[in-house]
């Protein structure tokens, strides 16, 4: 019997050992297929999400520690070979057997950004700051945009080397691979001025390209059009800027910059207006309506009816803007304030400010003589006389 049980029990133990294998690639969101650079890319932007001077969430520094942790083993092939083989027991049996050792996760925060003394010098490439529009609607109800951006990388190929392969690249024999050439120079006789000059065979890179990478023709990058998502929290404030960390443009002599998008909603001609947590929507009604009163419907950007209601008479309003409104209360002129119809607040997206309905009145062009005759009657009385006063 224990011989049936023996191949079930060690595919059992096989699959545990696939699932505990797969934990530090879901750590970093990655799969198993990931290559270097997808787990340098990882680790970057996962490590600026997590990092607890930034993110104040419960339960960020355990993550950020985690995240270190899964980029020490991953980025380390040889670490990594016994990981996808043994899990997390190789690992330790690796090390001598004993609990797991990670290194200081700030400190490999601080060595991977730059801070360390070592990396200090580490050039940083500009930041794009862009502007980006979206609908009202969308700042209302929150939404995730996919959008497209064109930027360089570096060569797939040769890795920003520009070369063909490591072995087209030799040391310059202009300056013996220092960057820099030693020149001499006779002030007068018996004494020499002498001056560091750039080379000018390497252009101070200390090396020279045998054979031009085919990919990218040595330029070390090439162009790709990247895919992103834009979170578009609700509520979200008129030129609110978000952040892609070290998503700029690539290059070999510095660190990605940021791509920044300054968020703005869209001007629409007839419709809703913001200012800040208000909205604001012109309704035009007929001299009729403005008189009797009426009854109508305002779709709201969520789908939601508003249910405009006027038994009495309605002054047309004219203002747009907070300071003016009591104002123009005060000249006759109505606005309807309808509570909690508003924007979202950002800080607190469960609470709305208000919504301001201003009414247009729309007179017409020309009156009947009948209808003069009526409106004459019902404004003077029926003695009044009708006709045209110059």
């Amino acid at each position: 019997m224990l011989w049936v049980l023996r191949p079930l029990l060690l595919a059992l133990l096989l699959l545990a050992t696939l699932v505990a294998a797969a934990d530090l690639y879901k750590v970093l969101e990655l799969d198993r297929s990931a290559d270097e650079r997808d787990i340098k890319k990882a680790y970057k932007r996962l490590s600026r999400k997590f990092h607890p001077d930034k993110n104040k969430d419960p339960g960020a520094e355990d993550k950020f520690v985690e995240i270190a942790h899964a980029y020490e083993v991953l980025s380390d092939q040889t670490k990594r070979q016994i990981y996808d083989r043994h899990g997390e027991e190789g690992l330790k049996a690796h090390e001598g057997g004993g609990g797991q050792q990670y290194a200081n996760p700030f400190d490999m925060f601080s060595s991977f950004f730059g801070g360390g003394h070592a990396q200090q010098q580490v050039r940083r490439g500009p930041t794009s700051l862009t502007e980006f529009e979206v609908t009202l609607a969308d700042i209302y109800n929150g939404a995730s945009i996919d959008f497209v951006m064109r930027k360089r990388i570096l060569c797939d190929h040769c890795r920003g080397t520009g070369a063909a392969s490591t072995n087209d690249i030799h040391a310059c024999t202009g300056c013996g691979g220092s960057g820099v050439r030693i020149v001499k120079q006779q002030i007068f006789p018996g004494m020499f001025a002498q001056t560091q000059n750039t080379c000018n065979e390497c252009g101070g890179r200390g090396t020279v390209i045998g054979r031009k990478c085919p990919h990218c023709g040595g330029n070390k990058v090439m162009d790709h059009t990247a895919h992103y998502t834009l979170e578009v929290a609700k509520g979200m404030p008129e030129g609110y800027e978000v952040v892609f960390d070290g998503e700029g443009d690539e290059s070999p002599d510095w660190e990605p910059g940021d791509v920044v998008l300054r968020v703005r909603s869209r001007k629409e001609t007839g419709g809703f207006r913001r200012k800040e947590n208000s909205l604001y929507w012109k309704e035009t009604i007929g001299i009729d309506q403005a008189l009797l009163g009426f009854e109508r419907n305002l779709t709201h950007l969520d789908g939601h009816v508003v249910q405009l209601k006027r038994s009495g008479v309605t002054q047309p309003g004219k203002s747009s803007g907070h300071a003016l409104l009591m104002l123009n209360d005060l000249l006759a002129g109505f606005v309807q304030t309808i509570k909690g119809d508003g924007m979202p607040r950002f800080e607190n997206p469960i609470q709305y400010g208000d919504l301001y309905i201003e009414y247009n009145v729309v007179l017409p062009t020309e009156l009947s003589p009948d209808l003069r005759k009526k409106l004459s009657e019902a404004f003077y009385g029926s003695g009044h006389s009708s006709k045209d006063e110059l």
